[in-house]
């Protein structure tokens, strides 16, 4: 089966699509919160790769095609920000210092638990942009010195599980305000997150499209100096 399909050079490409595409048809008939189209499309591919025996590396050799679409699908998130431009500018101190708490809390959370469960250095630099977008995660991680596949990995896992709880956290903590929504999903869980957001309301995308850009920035500033924290 490998060698078959070494020849197609985008078998990876068309089964991540089609597993996606289904996981939105699934989605679309059945609305809950585990039938998020990204975790169903990751959870096909792994069972099409074990069925058939297929090396992760032929997958990937088509799959990787996908991420050339990574960076203008990250510029497309300024759209609904640049439609709420001016709701932002009334609450840009709010905004501005939430997204730094929360990148601030997420690099103290990831060295607290680090420490605690006495991983090394290698792991928790791989760890540290896990809440980034890929294309400012994998950056920040290489820096450092960090795994680029554990962090990709993170970084998946990340926005698979804030995307999936994002309305039952929401709905738990009786976070209502738009910004507060958007903004959370945002800085929590990048794109994913934004996706989630976006289900919320223009708004609450708008909010979350500007958290994932802050957010990125903070993270390459802050990473560095809680990397000396554990070696």
């Amino acid at each position: 089966m490998n060698e078959v399909l070494q020849e197609s050079l985008y078998f990876g490409f068309f089964l991540a699509l089609g597993t996606y595409w289904i996981g939105l048809k699934i989605q679309k008939h059945f609305p809950y919160t585990l039938c998020n189209p990204l975790l169903i499309s990751t959870l096909l591919c792994i069972a099409v790769l074990l069925v058939f025996r297929i090396d992760y590396e032929v997958f990937d050799a088509g799959a990787s095609h996908i991420s050339y679409f990574l960076t203008p699908c990250t510029v497309c998130l300024a759209i609904p920000m640049y439609k709420q431009v001016q709701i932002l500018k009334k609450n840009l101190l709010a905004v501005l210092l939430s997204i730094v708490s929360g990148c601030l809390a997420g690099a103290i959370t990831i060295w607290g638990l680090c420490a605690l469960l006495g991983l090394d250095g290698n792991v928790y630099h791989s760890l540290q942009p896990k809440s980034v977008t890929t294309a400012i995660a994998i950056g920040v991680s290489t820096e450092l010195g960090g795994n680029s596949a554990l962090t990709i990995m993170s970084v998946v896992v990340t926005g698979l599980f804030g995307g999936i709880m994002a309305k039952i956290l929401c709905r738990l903590f009786r976070v209502k305000d738009p910004i507060a929504v958007g903004l959370a999903c945002g800085n929590s869980a990048h794109a994913m997150g934004t996706s989630k957001a976006l289900e919320f309301g223009d708004l609450e995308g708008a909010m979350s499209s500007l958290a994932v850009v802050v957010a990125g920035v903070v993270t390459v500033v802050i990473a560095p100096l809680f990397a000396g924290l554990i070696s």
